[in-house]
């Protein structure tokens, strides 16, 4: 979180010079020592939090919601009655970054007609909300402020992103994405499919994801690759994991790269990763990399397309696959994945389906967030497939 925020963004400077204890972390906003009365009538000091919007690394943007977080007791009337003008909901709110709060509160401002109006800036959203909770403390004590003076703080950014992800906090998934943080991922090919599994963990809170693959970049591959390769990356004789590693630097760090295939040589390297895509079309490497990962805790998830052309339509139809391989059912995945290769497969002469290779990734990424308790997951599958001409899903429930 840049220090530069408080110079460079009128409202919280505002909100600095007129002496209020701020805490910046990545996404929140904190704002500590605000005096309210708890259900005993009594003076305490607790914590609003807010989003924190970002339009640009250093400068902040509207408030994103005109609700706040609150740690400490719930404010009340000077009486002890529960304060209802902000009451919302309460329990317990882990908002990601270590914090946690008790409360969840609802509060917006009227204009001079008596409408309901949204905040324009974080200095009136903070100041509406410390002035309504704290104005009961001060019928108790006339002397309680909330501007203590101190000078704002900010707390360690130890995410994976150059900048803050304002869009988890503004969402309020925050803790949910953090569930990715001690997580170690690998992806072993970056085709068409691998690339867009590598374009869909990136924004997640993975401290690193290596890459796996030993080809160069090529004018092909720009075609199945998500984005927009450059012309001039194209004449720089890269490897792909080369160029998504730098590519990908311009939102997160820990992309590594390793310009190498897969082989028994070095395939024991993936055995120290929790989670392995396997994006190839290679049977026999594929089945090299479960035989290794067999004894392992590693899960893999599989990626799989079979593609044909219908003779007579001239139309392509085919199924795309996401098989899960875990400790407890690998013999039963490794029947569903091809482990020999097959020459007359189309889907190896490189045909133009990214869409495809982007919904492959899509469930396998979505499997892997279901499988880490992301999403919730009714099914529990082995196994997911789409077929194209049927547009249709499938699964096959298995043990995992």
């Amino acid at each position: 979180m840049s220090h530069h925020l408080t110079s460079r963004n009128p409202a919280l400077a505002r909100l600095v010079q007129e002496g209020y204890e701020l805490e910046f972390r990545p996404g929140l906003l904190l704002v500590h020592a605000v005096p309210y009365v708890n259900a005993d009538a009594q003076i305490g000091y607790g914590t609003l939090v807010s989003e924190l919007s970002m339009e640009s690394p250093d400068i902040v943007g509207r408030p994103g919601s005109h609700q706040m977080h609150f740690i400490g007791d719930h404010p009340c009337f000077a009486d002890g009655r529960v304060f209802a003008p902000v009451q919302h909901s309460s329990g317990d709110f882990p908002l990601g970054n270590g914090v946690s709060a008790q409360h969840h509160f609802s509060h917006k401002r009227k204009d001079k007609d008596r409408n309901w109006i949204d905040y324009e800036d974080y200095y009136v959203k903070v100041k509406t909300y410390v002035d309504v909770i704290s104005g009961q403390a001060k019928i108790i004590d006339p002397s309680i402020d909330a501007r203590t003076w101190k000078v704002a703080t900010w707390g360690d950014d130890t995410t994976p992103f150059v900048y803050s992800d304002t869009a988890s906090t503004r969402a309020g998934i925050l803790a949910i994405n953090e569930r990715a943080s001690q997580i170690r991922v690998a992806i072993v090919g970056l085709g068409g499919t691998g690339g867009y599994v590598l374009d869909l963990l990136a924004p997640t809170y993975l401290p690193e994801i290596h890459l796996f693959d030993g080809d160069k970049l090529h004018q092909h591959n720009a075609f199945r690759a998500p984005g927009a390769v450059p012309a001039e990356a194209l004449g720089r004789h890269l490897h792909k994991a080369e160029w998504y590693a730098e590519h990908y630097s311009n939102l997160r760090r820990g992309v590594v790269p390793h310009a190498e295939m897969i082989h028994e040589a070095n395939v024991h390297e993936l055995s120290q990763f929790d989670y392995v895509f396997l994006c190839i079309d290679r049977g026999q490497a594929r089945a090299l990399i479960l035989d290794h990962l067999r004894s392992t805790s590693t899960v893999v998830i599989d990626c799989g397309m079979g593609m044909n052309v219908s003779a007579q339509e001239q139309k392509l139809w085919g199924t795309i696959r996401i098989t899960v391989s875990t400790p407890a059912n690998r013999d039963e995945a490794a029947r569903l994945m091809p482990l020999v290769d097959r020459e007359d497969d189309i889907y190896r002469s490189n045909v133009q389906i990214i869409e495809l290779n982007a919904l492959n990734a899509a469930m396998a990424v979505l499997r892997w967030k279901r499988l880490i308790g992301m999403f919730s997951d009714d099914r529990s599958e082995t196994e997911g497939t789409y077929n194209t001409a049927l547009n249709q899903v499938g699964n096959k429930p298995g043990l995992l």
